[in-house]
C-alpha cells in the first residue's frame, strides 16, 4: 500500500471481500518486514466479518497478525478512559418512556399510554441518528415549517424532551460517546499521526461518525479505507448524477459518492485492492446499467448496445417465480439440499423471516438445519413466552385461561415432580370448564382441594393461593417493584413448592432471559412509576427486542443470512429469496416525527436511506457465482409487485431483443421452472388422503340409546351424528377455556330469573328487575354482560308482565323432572319442563322460555317438537306430581330483541299424531340398518354443531350423501 494508491480501495460486486481484503494485505505487505503487519491496525464493522478475517489469516499459513478490530471498539483504549462511559440504552428509553409518561398525563391526546415505551423507543433512536449526524435539537427547532405548524407542535412536544440529553454535561449515550472518540482520535492523529498502517474495511460511511473516521483515516499518511461492492463500470457521468440526496440516496453507490466527495476524490481515484476480478464481470456490466439512477431508458438504449455476453452474465443464473410463498420455500429448500449433497457451500439471503421459517422447516425433513444468522425472537422463545405470561397476571382478576395456560407451560413447576403438578392441573382443567368460575380466586383453588382426599393436591392449590392471591389489586406502583414482583413470582411458579427457579433460566434462551432482566431490574430505578398496563406493555417490548442464539448442530455449509451479511459472502450458492416489493425493498417505516423534507433540511438520514443501503446489498448479492433469485407471485391475499431491483433487470434483459436478452431470460427462467417442478413432484410423493364421507354410522341395536330427553328428539331429528356421539359414544362437549357471556348462559341466567319469579309469587316491575340484578350479581362475573341483560329485560319487561297478568292459571311445575316409556320399544323419554301452569278446567298449559326467536308453528310440526312431547308426556301421566292431565296448549315465549309468544292449542289429534310419529321416529332407529347421518336437517348450514369436527365436516358438503356403516 502506497500513498499513490491511496487512500480510497475498493473490490467490485461479488467478490469475496473478507478473502480479498486478506489477501490484498498479504500481498502488498509481502516485501515488508513482518512486524509491519503486527503493527496494522484493521478496523472492520461486524463480528461476523472479524470471525472470517481471522479464520482467513489463519489460512494463509503462519504469520504475524494485526489488530483486527472493530470500529465500536475505538473508545476502549486507555486514551479514551476518562471520557464518561455511555448510559446503558435501556435505561435511556426507561428516562424517555417517564417523560413521554408525563406529557401524555398532561396531554392525553397527543398518542395512547399504550404506546409509550414504542415512542420512547423511535425517540432514542432519533437520538442516536442525530448524535451520529451532528444534529442539536436547536438546528431542528429551527426549522422554518410554517406549512405543517400544527403536526410540528406534536412532534416537537416530543422533541424537546430529549433536549436535555444533549447538553455538554449530560451523560452521553453510546452514539453521542463514539462521536467524542473519533473526533479526539482525529484530532490526535492531526497532531501526531501513526506510524503503522490504519485501515477501515467493509463499511459504506452511511451513518455520520462512521464517515467521519473514515474522513481521518484517509488523511493518515499510511491510513487506508477499503469499501465493498464498488461498481467499476459506471461511467463518470453517472457518478456526477448521483450529488442530490432527495433523488439519489436509494441507489446502491450513492454513499460511495458521498464518500468521495467527503474525502475530495473523483471515481478514477478509487483503486482495486486485490487484482482478482469479480466472479461474472458481464452480469456486474448488466446489473450496473440495470440500477442506473432514473430515468434509465436513455442510457438502456445508448448503453444497452455495447453490452456483450448476456449469455455469459445469466448463464448461472435461476429464475424461480413460485405460485405461492410454500412452493417458494419448498424451491428453495430443494436446491439447498442438493447443494449440502453437493459439498457446495450455500447461503439464502433474504429480509423476509416467514420465509427463512419455511425453509428452515422444509429442510428439517432432510434433517438439515441451517446456520441462521438472525437467531430466534426472545419473546417466543419458552422463557419469553413464560415471562409474559406472568407480567399479564400483573393489575388483572385472574381468568382461567390465564390460569390454565400458565399452569401448562413447560417451564412451571419445573424444579421438579412435575408429574403430578400435570395431573392435578388436568383435573383442575376439567372442573374449570365444566363447572367455572370464570375468575377462579385462590379461595376457589383451596376449596376445589378441600374435597379431594389428596394431600399433595391440597398442599399444591395452597401454594399456588399463596402465588397468586392479591395480583388484582396491583396499583400504580415505581417500576423497581413491578420488576421485583414480576420475577418474584416468575421463579416461584418456575421453582413449583420446593422452592428453586427450575428450568427458568436455563440453556441459551434462559440465559438471554436472565441477562435481559438483570439489565431491566439493574435500570428500574430509572424509570418512574408504571400501571400494571404499562408495564405489561414495556417488558414484551424489551423482550421482542432480544434475540436468542441457540447452538444446534448446524450444516456448515448451508447458511441463512440477512442482508448485511451479503458483503461478508463467501458462497458458492447465493439464493436471494422474497424478491417482492414490500420485502426487497422493505417500505420505509413511518417516521412520527418529521417528513423526508424537514429530514433533509435538518441534515438527517433520508427514508431511502435504507432502500440505498438494501440495493447495494442485492448489487453485491446478485453477482456471486451462481445466483437462484425467487419470489412467489401470490402471497395469501393477493398477487405481489416484483422487487424494483428485479423488475428493472428483467425489463431490461427483455428489450435487448438485438443481443440476445429474451433468450438468456428464458433460460434463467427455464431453470427455475425446473426447480418448481422437482418441488412439485416432491409434494405430489405423497399420497393425499382422501377427504372423509359425510357419515352415517350404524353402530349395533343393543348400543344405541334407550332414553333420551325431549331436548334430545330436535337433535335427533336434524343432526342424528350429534346423538349418536353423544348417547353412543358418551362423549361430551368441552365447555371452552375462555367462558364468555354465550346465548347459553344467558338463557340459564333468564330461566332462572323468571322461575324464581313465578315460584315466590310473580310481582311487579320492580321486583322482576331486583330479582334479575341478584341472579345476574350471582351467576354473571361480567360487569359489561350483567348490565347489557339488565337493560334487555328491561325493555321487555313490561310485555312479559303484560302476558303473565293474562294469563288464568296457576304455576304447579317448574324444572320438574319426569319420564315415559314407549308403548312398543325399550325407550324412555324424560323431560324437565321449565313451567307448566294449571288452569281452571283442571287442564294443563305448558310453557317454555326463549332468548330467541321462538319456532314456528311449521318448525314446530317437522323438528322442534319439544313442548309436544312434553304435553304427550303430561297427558300419559309422566309427572308423577301431576298424574295424567289433559293438555290444552303449549307456548314458546320469547325473550328476544322482538318479543314474541307462540302458543299451538292441543288436540287430541295432535297428541295421537305426536305420539306415533315418535314411536315411528324411535323404530326407525332400532333398525340395524339405519345409520345416524351428519347434519341431516340442521336450521342453517352456517350454524356449526358440537361434534361437526368428530364428523369431519367441511372434508364433505351438505349436498353429499351420508354413508352408513358399521360400527363395532
Amino acid at each position: 500500500m502506497t500513498r499513490r494508491e491511496g487512500p480510497l480501495f475498493a473490490l467490485p460486486p461479488g467478490a469475496d471481500f473478507p478473502l480479498g481484503l486478506v489477501r490484498g494485505m498479504v500481498s502488498r505487505m509481502a516485501a515488508l518486514p513482518p512486524e509491519v503487519m503486527a503493527e496494522a491496525e484493521l478496523y472492520v464493522n461486524t463480528r461476523r466479518m472479524q470471525r472470517r478475517v481471522r479464520t482467513l489469516f489463519a489460512a494463509e499459513g503462519a504469520r504475524l497478525l494485526p489488530r483486527i478490530r472493530l470500529v465500536t471498539d475505538l473508545g476502549r483504549t486507555l486514551a479514551m478512559a476518562d471520557l464518561p462511559p455511555p448510559v446503558p440504552p435501556l435505561r435511556r428509553r426507561l428516562e424517555l418512556a417517564r417523560l413521554i409518561s408525563g406529557l401524555l398525563d398532561a396531554q392525553p391526546d397527543l398518542a395512547p399510554r399504550a404506546a409509550i415505551y414504542d415512542l420512547a423507543d423511535s425517540l432514542a433512536a432519533l437520538m442516536d441518528e442525530m448524535q451520529g449526524e451532528d444534529v442539536s435539537p436547536a438546528r431542528i427547532e429551527a426549522l422554518d415549517l410554517s406549512d405543517h405548524s400544527r403536526h410540528w407542535e406534536r412532534s416537537l412536544a416530543f422533541i424537546r424532551l430529549v433536549a436535555p440529553f444533549f447538553g455538554a454535561d449530560a451523560p452521553p449515550d453510546a452514539e453521542a460517546r463514539q462521536r467524542r472518540v473519533v473526533e479526539r482520535l482525529a484530532a490526535q492523529w492531526q497532531v501526531a499521526p501513526p506510524a503503522h498502517p490504519v485501515i477501515i474495511a467493509g463499511s459504506t460511511g452511511s451513518r455520520g461518525t462512521t464517515l467521519r473516521l473514515m474522513q481521518a483515516v484517509a488523511q493518515l499518511p499510511q491510513g487506508a479505507i477499503i469499501v465493498p461492492g464498488y461498481d467499476f463500470d459506471m461511467p463518470d457521468v453517472v457518478w456526477q448524477s448521483l450529488g442530490d440526496a432527495l433523488t439519489a440516496e436509494d441507489h446502491p453507490q450513492y454513499r460511495f459518492h458521498r464518500l468521495m466527495q467527503v474525502l475530495g476524490l473523483s471515481p478514477d481515484q478509487v483503486t482495486r485492492w486485490d487484482a482478482a476480478e469479480a466472479p461474472c464481470p458481464p452480469r456486474n456490466r448488466l446489473i450496473s446499467l440495470a440500477l442506473r439512477p432514473a430515468p434509465v431508458t436513455d442510457q438502456w438504449m445508448i448503453e444497452g448496445r455495447n453490452l456483450t455476453e448476456l449469455d455469459a452474465a445469466t448463464l448461472g443464473m435461476t429464475l424461480v417465480e413460485a405460485p405461492s410463498p410454500r412452493a417458494e420455500a419448498l424451491a428453495i429448500a430443494l436446491r439447498l439440499r442438493e447443494a449440502a449433497q453437493t459439498g457446495q457451500r450455500a447461503a439464502l439471503i433474504t429480509p423476509d423471516r416467514t420465509l427463512t421459517r419455511q425453509v428452515t422447516a422444509a429442510l428439517d425433513r432432510w434433517g438439515i438445519v441451517p446456520d441462521d444468522s438472525a437467531g430466534r425472537p426472545l419473546a417466543l422463545s419458552a422463557p419469553g413466552r413464560f415471562l409474559r405470561h406472568v407480567a399479564a397476571l400483573l393489575g388483572e382478576r385472574l381468568t382461567a385461561e390465564a390460569l390454565l395456560t400458565l399452569l401448562k407451560h413447560p417451564l412451571t413447576h419445573s424444579g421438579q415432580d412435575r408429574g403430578p403438578h400435570l395431573l392435578w392441573t388436568r383435573d383442575l382443567e376439567l372442573r374449570l370448564r365444566r363447572r367455572g368460575p370464570a375468575f377462579p380466586t385462590g379461595a376457589d383453588l383451596v376449596a376445589w382441594a378441600a374435597g379431594k382426599d389428596d394431600a399433595g393436591l391440597q398442599a399444591w392449590a395452597g401454594w399456588l393461593a399463596a402465588l397468586l392471591g392479591g395480583l388484582d389489586e396491583i396499583g400504580t406502583r415505581p417500576l423497581a417493584d413491578h420488576v421485583a414482583r414480576h420475577l418474584d413470582l416468575a421463579e416461584a411458579l418456575a421453582g413449583g413448592p420446593s422452592g428453586g427457579t427450575g428450568e427458568l433460566w436455563e440453556k441459551e434462551a434462559g440465559q438471554t432471559a436472565r441477562r435481559v432482566c438483570d439489565d431491566l431490574r439493574r435500570e428500574a430505578p430509572f424509570g418512574g412509576d408504571f400501571s400494571p398496563s404499562d408495564y405489561n406493555d414495556l417488558f414484551t417490548a424489551i423482550l421482542q427486542g432480544a434475540e436468542v442464539r441457540e447452538a444446534p448442530q448446524v450444516h456448515a455449509g448451508i447458511m441463512i443470512w440477512g442482508t448485511l451479511e451479503a458483503r461478508v459472502q463467501g458462497a458458492d450458492l447465493v439464493i436471494l429469496g422474497g424478491l417482492n416489493d414490500g420485502i426487497w425493498p422493505q417500505a420505509p417505516s413511518p417516521d412520527p416525527w418529521m417528513n423526508r423534507q424537514m429530514r433533509h433540511d435538518a441534515g438527517l438520514l433520508l427514508p431511502e436511506r435504507r432502500i440505498g443501503l438494501s440495493a447495494h446489498d442485492f448489487q453485491q448479492a446478485i453477482a456471486a457465482p451462481e445466483v437462484v433469485l425467487t419470489r412467489a407471485i401470490r402471497d395469501s391475499e393477493a398477487e405481489t409487485v416484483p422487487s424494483r431491483w428485479l423488475n428493472r433487470m428483467l425489463n431490461l434483459l427483455g428489450g435487448l431483443a438485438d443481443r440476445g436478452g429474451p433468450q438468456a431470460l428464458a433460460g434463467m427462467r427455464d431453470r427455475g421452472r425446473r426447480l418448481l417442478a422437482l418441488a412439485s413432484a416432491w409434494e405430489s410423493d405423497f399420497e393425499p388422503l382422501p377427504p372423509a364421507p359425510r357419515p352415517a354410522p350404524r353402530p349395533p341395536v343393543e348400543a344405541r340409546p334407550r332414553e333420551l330427553p325431549v331436548t334430545a328428539i330436535g337433535r335427533l331429528i336434524r343432526d342424528p351424528y350429534a346423538v349418536y356421539a353423544r348417547y353412543v359414544l358418551r362423549l361430551r362437549p368441552l365447555p371452552p377455556l375462555r367462558p364468555s357471556p354465550d346465548a347459553l348462559l344467558r338463557g340459564s341466567v333468564l330461566h332462572r330469573v323468571f322461575e324464581q319469579f313465578v315460584e315466590t309469587g310473580k310481582g311487579d316491575r320492580h321486583r322482576l328487575l331486583a330479582l334479575a340484578q341478584e341472579v345476574l350479581d350471582q351467576d354473571v362475573p361480567w360487569p359489561a354482560a350483567r348490565r347489557l341483560w339488565l337493560a334487555r329485560l328491561d325493555r321487555v319487561a313490561d310485555w312479559f308482565l303484560a302476558q303473565e297478568a293474562r294469563r288464568t292459571g296457576t304455576s304447579v311445575l317448574i324444572e320438574d323432572k319426569g319420564g315415559i316409556a314407549l308403548d312398543r320399544f325399550d325407550f324412555r323419554l324424560t323431560a324437565k319442563p321449565d313451567r307448566i301452569d294449571e288452569l281452571a278446567d283442571g287442564s294443563l298449559f305448558i310453557l317454555d322460555y326463549k332468548t330467541g326467536t321462538p319456532p314456528s308453528q311449521k318448525q314446530q310440526k317437522h323438528f322442534d317438537k319439544q313442548l309436544l312431547l312434553e304435553a304427550v308426556m303430561a297427558e300419559r301421566g309422566a309427572f308423577a306430581r301431576l298424574g295424567p292431565r289433559p293438555v290444552s296448549a303449549i307456548s314458546y315465549i320469547g325473550i328476544g330483541t322482538t318479543p314474541k309468544e307462540e302458543t299451538t292449542i292441543i288436540t287430541e289429534e295432535i297428541i295421537d299424531a305426536t305420539w306415533n310419529e315418535l314411536h315411528a321416529l324411535i323404530g326407525a332407529y332400532m333398525q340395524p340398518e339405519q345409520g345416524f347421518p351428519a347434519r341431516r336437517a340442521v336450521f342453517e348450514e352456517r350454524f356449526p354443531g358440537d361434534y361437526d369436527h368428530l364428523a369431519r365436516y367441511g372434508e364433505w358438503e351438505m349436498t353429499d350423501l351420508p354413508r352408513p356403516e358399521d360400527v363395532g
